[in-house]
């Protein structure tokens, strides 16, 4: 294969290493199993760099994926309720999935439906910054229920880039204003107070 993925040929290991030095690249074999194997006419070192390059923004751009947990009694009171549902939104801004898990303790395992609304209402609570991904259901003596963000990580990470930016154009812009500012102060003394090393004479004159 030629250095623009051209199809050149069946041609002898010789013949393509001297293709290669006439076009000052190099020969890469790209499939070594194939039948004959497949080699291309490129440049290595560069063709090492992108690759560098295309895995390091992988890298950068990957999002791990994670799920907070928050655990509730049913008859939880409203100043912990409160708590935390706090929690659970701070929670649904960072772009994470939250695990809501509601305990039952002896008797209460007969009322499932406390545990129920109880989610429900959680829910509603934070329907602006998230949506149910999976129903309330019963696991043993539990009940589960997962909140997924409304906005995805990689938004909010990108509305917290974009933030930052502006505040530090926002701060560069107040400090160009000060030094304009002061810069017209000085000179404005400078002026008043007559340029250093010069006398003034006073001249008087007479009728």
């Amino acid at each position: 294969m030629g250095p623009n993925g051209e199809q050149v040929g069946i041609v002898r290991v010789e013949d393509a290493l001297r293709l290669a030095a006439e076009a000052d690249l190099d020969l890469v074999e790209v499939a070594p199993m194939a039948r004959p194997p497949v080699a291309k006419l490129m440049d290595y070192g560069k063709y090492k760099y992108e690759a560098a390059m295309k895995a390091r923004e992988a890298r950068k751009n990957q999002i791990n994926t994670v799920i907070k947990e928050i655990k509730l009694r049913p008859k939880i009171d409203a100043h912990d309720y409160g708590t935390k549902k706090g929690h659970v939104e701070r929670f649904l801004k960072a772009g994470d999935k939250v695990k809501v898990t509601i305990m039952f303790r002896g008797r209460e395992q007969s009322r499932p439906e406390l545990g129920f609304r109880l989610l429900q209402r959680l829910a509603e609570d934070v329907a602006e910054l998230g949506f149910v991904e999976s129903a309330p259901r019963q696991d043993g003596r539990n009940m589960v229920m997962v909140i997924g963000p409304s906005k995805k990580k990689t938004a909010v990470r990108l509305e917290k880039r974009r933030d930052a930016e502006r505040a530090a154009a926002e701060s560069h812009g107040d400090t160009l204003v000060e030094d304009e500012a002061t810069t017209e102060l000085e000179g404005t003394t400078e002026l008043e107070a007559g340029t250093p090393g010069t006398t003034v004479e006073e001249t008087t004159e007479q009728h």
